[in-house]
């Protein structure tokens, strides 16, 4: 089984940022550089036939290239926080290649989950119990005007996962070219 998903690479400027926007952070598990993207589909374990079957239906998709930019904080699980994220500007393009993505994995047998998409990178993996509430809350007031410049998305990719004791990596699969 390969645990895999489908993201958005980002430039070096945007990640440069990100990088200098984790500076400080008050949580445990800072999201390395390097692992920095946007997830459009998370796969999950996936056995090499479906994912075969999906990277056959990845290469299809036609759709156009576009302008893309992160801006704002926020943090996923309400009371019980567990993720701190770079949100990202409402974009119909994204949208749309989310969906020809998720269709495409749905028709080559994968399971994916039902939730709604919220475009965003993570950039910390937070544990409720320990959070400094006060502290982070300052740290995201001082941060809340984040954005990035705009990035040009050219391409989508399939990605591996590996699992670690400190921690994920990933491995390019496959590059997918926008219009």
């Amino acid at each position: 089984m390969i645990r895999a998903f489908v993201a958005l690479s980002l430039p070096e400027p945007v990640l440069d940022a990100l990088a200098t926007l984790q500076q400080g952070m008050p949580a445990p598990r800072v999201v390395p550089v390097e692992n920095l993207h946007l997830t459009l589909a998370f796969l999950g374990e996936v056995d090499e036939t479906a994912l075969e079957e999906a990277h056959h239906a990845f290469q299809h998709i036609a759709a156009p290239g576009f302008d893309l930019r992160l801006s704002g904080l926020g943090m996923f699980g309400g009371a019980r926080p567990r993720a701190l994220y770079a949100g990202v500007v409402e974009s119909a393009p994204l949208r749309h290649l989310q969906g020809k993505v998720e269709t495409a994995a749905r028709n080559a047998g994968i399971a994916i989950d039902a939730r709604r998409f919220v475009p965003h990178v993570t950039l910390a993996r937070l544990n409720a119990a320990r959070l400094d509430k006060p502290r982070m809350a300052h740290f995201m007031a001082g941060r809340m005007g984040f954005s990035s410049h705009a990035m040009t998305v050219t391409d989508f990719r399939l990605l591996r996962s590996h699992l670690g004791p400190s921690g994920a990596s990933y491995e390019e699969l496959a590059r997918y070219p926008l219009q």
